[in-house]
C-alpha cells in the first residue's frame, strides 16, 4: 500500500479540547498508527532544554530535529500515550508547564517545522493514520481523505486543564490558567509558519459541552461514512 493510499485522520485544535484522548481512542479503535505531533515538539524541547542550548541556534537545533528518536506506545484502558525518547519514557515530563511553552516557542521557528516535517510524514504506514496535532490537515497531511478540528470554549480548556494538574498532584489558580491558555492561542493562531487553523474541508466539533464518547462517536462516524 503506497503513502498516498492510506488512511489518514487529521485531528487538530487548540490545546484543552480532548485531541490527545480522541486521537488515542480512536486510533484503537481502528487499529490504526497514532502519530502525536505536540509530544514531538515538547521531546523536541525537551531535548533543547536538557543540553542547555539556546533556540536561536538554528544549527544546533537542525542537528536535535534531525537524529531525535520517538516512539508512541498506546495500551487499552491507559488514559495517556507514553512517550519514549531515546528509549526512555518520557511522558510525564513533556505534560510539564515549562515543556509545554518551550515547545510553542520552538514550534514557531520554521527550520524546525521544515525538518520535522518529512519525519512526521513517515507515521503514514499502513493500516492507516491518526494524526493529533495543530496543522496536521493543513500542512503535515493537506490531502488526508479524513479531517477533523476540536474547538471548545477558553474557559472550559482552562477548567479541564485545572482538573488535569490536580489529578497529577499539581496546584493551579483559575485565573493564571485561563490567561496561558489565551496566551497560547494568540500565539499559535497569529505564528508565521502553519498558524493554527481549521483545514476548509474539516469537520469541526465544539466539544465544550460534550462528552469524550460524544465527539468520538462523530470521529468513527466520519470514517465509516
Amino acid at each position: 500500500m503506497s503513502q498516498n493510499t492510506i488512511p489518514i485522520l487529521t485531528i487538530d485544535g487548540p490545546s484543552g479540547v480532548g485531541k490527545g484522548t480522541v486521537a488515542r481512542i480512536v486510533a484503537q479503535k481502528q487499529n490504526w498508527n497514532l502519530l502525536d505531533s505536540g509530544a514531538i515538539y515538547r521531546a523536541f524541547a525537551l531535548t533543547v532544554d536538557a543540553r542547555k542550548i539556546d533556540i536561536s541556534n538554528e544549527e544546533a537545533l537542525e542537528k536535535i530535529a534531525q537524529t531525535i528518536d520517538l516512539e508512541f506506545k498506546t495500551k487499552l484502558g491507559n488514559e495517556l500515550v507514553s512517550v519514549y525518547l531515546n528509549g526512555k519514557d518520557v511522558s510525564n515530563i513533556l505534560r510539564t508547564e515549562k515543556i509545554g511553552g518551550m515547545a510553542s516557542k520552538i514550534a514557531s521557528i520554521g527550520m524546525v517545522r521544515a525538518t520535522l516535517l518529512k519525519w512526521q510524514k513517515d507515521f503514514a504506514k499502513a493500516p492507516g493514520l491518526v494524526a493529533d496535532g495543530r496543522d496536521m490537515g493543513t500542512t503535515v497531511f493537506p490531502n488526508a481523505l479524513f479531517k477533523v478540528y476540536l474547538t471548545a470554549s477558553a474557559d472550559e480548556r482552562a477548567n479541564r486543564r485545572l482538573r488535569q494538574m490536580q489529578m497529577q498532584g499539581s496546584k493551579g489558580i483559575i485565573s493564571q490558567i485561563l490567561a496561558k491558555v489565551k496566551v497560547r492561542d494568540k500565539h499559535d493562531s497569529l505564528r508565521k509558519y502553519s498558524p493554527l487553523k481549521p483545514a476548509k474541508d474539516a469537520l469541526i466539533i465544539d466539544t465544550t459541552k460534550l462528552s469524550i464518547d460524544e465527539v468520538i462517536t462523530q470521529v468513527v462516524a466520519l470514517i465509516e461514512a
